[in-house]
């Protein structure tokens, strides 16, 4: 990580030790304003200071360790019913046993254009004058 990112442009280039008794106000986003009330609430003069305060530390540590923990036996129970109950809502993707009494469409149907055929109508006039031939012509 290239340090100078994130403290303020007076202190690139500074060393380490000089920038952990910088101000609070070094750190890129930190104003003046901003330190002034860190040392009101909390008495943190320097980004040493903030670095030691407890609740920065236990804050820290509860972060690094939520990403480390495992789930709970409630929550794995939880997730177990939450992917069952998913998969229960596609059935069809399920593979096809030869009793299951499921039909599945292989090829889909070709699809008509509504808004031009409303309930397939061309076609039903198309099969009925092809249907009508073949009569007549038996």
């Amino acid at each position: 990580m290239n340090i100078d990112t994130v403290v303020d442009k007076e202190y690139v280039g500074h060393s380490f030790r000089a920038l952990a008794d910088a101000p609070t106000s070094a750190l890129r986003g930190l104003s003046a304003k901003d330190a002034k009330a860190l040392t009101q609430a909390f008495n943190v003069v320097t980004v040493r200071d903030l670095a030691n305060l407890e609740f920065v530390k236990w804050a820290v540590a509860i972060t690094t360790l939520a990403e480390l923990e495992q789930e709970t036996p409630a929550e794995q129970a939880r997730e177990t019913l939450l992917d069952s109950a998913v998969e229960m809502t596609f059935p069809a993707s399920d593979p096809v046993s030869i009793d299951s009494g499921i039909t599945r469409i292989e090829v889909p149907p070709d699809v008509v254009n509504a808004h031009e055929d409303h309930q397939h109508a061309g076609k039903v006039e198309e099969s009925t004058k092809t249907g009508l031939k073949e009569e007549a012509a038996h």
